[in-house]
């Protein structure tokens, strides 16, 4: 069972976390079953970028994105060449390491400033 390791988020998991995950699950729903309440806006179904994350070690392991997914990753906040939709992202038998970004967009959340 591959392990992840979540980097420190000052809100989502101020300690970080290794969590064992298995094979097939996405990196969201890894997430949120272990108690990091990363945002999903859109329920998972690859129509926003609040779970964007960076996926720090094993990127390779994970397969392709797809064409929705890249169009999507444009508009993410802090966008690098290991950004992934988590809920995209299928954790396949390799480790990672993963950090969440500390902004997201969402339009729904952010209100007037």
């Amino acid at each position: 069972m591959p392990q992840i390791v979540f980097l420190p988020h000052p809100k989502l998991c101020p300690e970080g976390a290794v969590i064992d995950a298995p094979a097939g699950k996405s990196l969201c729903d890894v997430m949120l079953e272990n108690d990091i309440h990363i945002e999903h806006a859109c329920e998972k179904s690859c129509a926003c970028t609040t779970c964007h994350v960076l996926v720090r070690e094993g990127f390779a392991s994970l397969g392709e994105a797809n064409e929705t997914e890249e169009d999507l990753l444009d508009k993410a906040w802090g966008l690098e060449a290991v950004s992934r939709l988590s809920c995209q992202a299928i954790v396949a038998d390799t480790d990672l390491v993963v950090e969440i970004p500390k902004y997201t967009i969402n339009q729904v959340s952010e209100g007037s400033h």
